[in-house]
């Protein structure tokens, strides 16, 4: 399910994937083409990552840290969407 979803999204201009696993996770699988900022780097340091013009697809293995993370960030503004597994 995931893979559909992803193939659907990755070609859009302006959209970009955001793994926040830990590093270690991240190294193990990921989806091609995203980046990976860990959820306490991102959520504390969102200003220096992110930009309000983009549209941010937030992903996690499991989806709590992907879920909280989108609240939080779509509160301040930012374009977020849970790119669930």
């Amino acid at each position: 399910m995931i893979k559909e979803k992803y193939f659907n999204i990755k070609n859009k201009r302006n959209i970009i994937i955001i793994d926040v696993q830990d590093k270690y996770e991240y190294s193990k699988w990921h989806l091609p083409n995203s980046i990976n900022i860990p959820y306490d780097e991102l959520i504390n340091n969102y200003r220096l990552y992110l930009n309000k013009n983009n549209i941010y697809y937030i992903y996690c293995k499991s989806g709590k840290l992907s879920k909280r993370l989108v609240v939080v960030l779509n509160y301040l503004g930012y374009n977020t969407i849970m790119l669930e597994s």
